[in-house]
């Protein structure tokens, strides 16, 4: 048995939970739930990130204080985890006083690698992130994400020399001892690897007052990225206690906009505290909706909450685990949903579970035989490289091809002839097959695999409502 660690990147607790995090949070469900399937013994995390100057700004606006507002906002968060029936086991806030220990123990033992020096350059507010002359002139001075004029800084910062992690980030990247996926982005993050310059890891009390205070100096705070990226080990309770239970993480899950952070700041920190790198950094793109980014101006924001609640669990994470992939960018439409929950959903493996425990029921058939996981290598092989969509596509294969299966075998025509031992043999291998797939099934739409199992426990008993009702 193998102790597993995965993460989800910490949403930033300034708004809703939208759809990035939902697929951050389903993709590191169905990663946990396919290790403890296969007797691993899996720890899960999750968490908010809960500092920094849009924060503070929101709670002011809102009139209310920052640290009841960053509480309310948890709280959304958690129960949003719980909508998705996600299975994480370690929660995590950035205000958190373990935490906060945590992040000044880091702090000190990278002060080698730490300088103080004046920063007069750009800065985009809506990112939290200090921008570079190169980005600012490919970008007209304008945030490409927040259409918002970057600002000019001048202050006194403290900085983390990358240069000093440089060479050990590439070499660890190229012999894939941190793979970065999809395969794709590697050359792109070797680039922005060489091409880093030191990164400022502090912002002044007189212009941030809400984050973590820098060590041994009153007069600064740490910079948000700092502060969040030590949620990954504070949670472990780093550097209390021993960590190498569990780290490296085997795989961490992040998207694509906050890639950057996580291959550059992220493992010269861990270089820097002399702890090795993440197994894995895998990054999904970012959800369109008809082929435009989301946006709160052009009005075509899609609410997972909205999503869930009109039409289940499930069937969210039916369609953005199949539906949306894994690792590029993907479009989403109400029109390309209501047919996934409809055609497939319905058709394919609603209707396939009321044919069959309709016709084993009348056929008063008790079910008998073993239930393997159903683990292909091809399956093996996709779900371990973190091609979710790829291997839902396969399982829904599966499920397709047992309604051929039943057209082809037609139990019924038996049941008519009176061929009752051929027809409990048809039935019950059906049976068995369906099973067999609902095994994997539970990996990534959970709540149904538990209803099928139900359905099919002797005596099977069809079931009172479909399963996804036609809308």
């Amino acid at each position: 048995m193998n102790k597993i660690y995965i993460t989800t990147a910490i949403p930033y607790v300034n708004g809703r939970p939208h759809v990035g995090h939902a697929l951050d949070y389903c993709l590191a469900d169905v990663c946990a739930r396919y290790y403890r399937l296969r007797g691993d013994e899996v720890k899960l995390q999750a968490g908010t990130d809960e500092h920094g100057g849009k924060i503070f700004k929101k709670a002011e606006d809102l009139g209310k204080k920052v640290g009841d507002y960053v509480t309310e906002n948890a709280e959304v968060f958690k129960d949003f985890i719980k909508k998705l029936n996600v299975s994480y086991t370690d929660f995590i806030r950035t205000t958190d006083e373990r935490h906060i220990h945590s992040c000044q123990e880091i702090w000190k033992r990278l002060e080698d690698h730490i300088y103080k020096a004046k920063y007069d350059g750009w800065y985009c507010t809506g990112c939290e992130r200090y921008i570079v002359d190169t980005e600012y002139e490919e970008n007209h001075g304008i945030c490409p994400d927040h259409q918002k004029p970057y600002e000019r800084l001048e202050e006194e910062n403290y900085y983390l020399r990358i240069s000093d992690f440089k060479k050990a980030i590439i070499e660890a990247i190229d012999k894939g001892e941190m793979k970065i996926l999809p395969e794709f982005r590697k050359k792109e993050i070797l680039k922005l690897v060489e091409d880093s310059p030191d990164v400022s890891i502090s912002r002044p009390k007189t212009q941030l007052t809400w984050g973590v205070p820098v060590p041994d100096d009153d007069s600064q705070v740490m910079y948000v990225w700092i502060d969040a990226l030590s949620n990954y080990i504070s949670v472990l309770d780093y550097p209390e206690k021993d960590i190498s239970e569990w780290w490296p993480a085997t795989v961490q899950f992040v998207g694509k906009d906050v890639l950057r952070f996580h291959t550059i700041i992220w493992p010269a920190m861990l270089i820097g505290l002399g702890l090795p790198l993440p197994k894995t950094i895998s990054s999904h793109g970012m959800i369109l909706v008809d082929g435009q980014k989301m946006s709160k101006s052009i009005g075509n924001v899609v609410d997972p909450i909205e999503v869930i609640e009109k039409h289940g669990t499930d069937a969210f994470r039916y369609y953005f685990l199949r539906h949306v992939d894994s690792f590029s960018d993907s479009d989403f439409t109400w029109e390309k949903f209501e047919d996934a929950y409809n055609n497939e959903l319905a058709n394919d493996l609603g209707n396939l579970v009321q044919r069959v425990a309709t016709l084993v029921s009348k056929n008063e058939i008790t079910i008998d035989g073993e239930i393997e996981d159903g683990i292909s290598d091809e399956f093996k092989t996709l779900i371990e490289e973190y091609d979710y969509s790829g291997a839902f596509d396969w399982v829904w294969e599966k499920v397709q091809g047992l309604n051929k299966k039943i057209d082809n075998e037609k139990p019924w025509e038996l049941a008519k002839k009176g061929e009752n031992d051929k027809l409990k043999e048809c039935l019950n291998n059906l049976v068995l097959d369906l099973l067999r797939i609902n095994v994997l099934l539970g990996l990534f739409i959970p709540e149904t695999s538990e209803k099928i199992v139900k359905i099919f426990t002797n005596p099977v008993k069809p079931p009172e409502q479909p399963l996804f009702p036609k809308q």
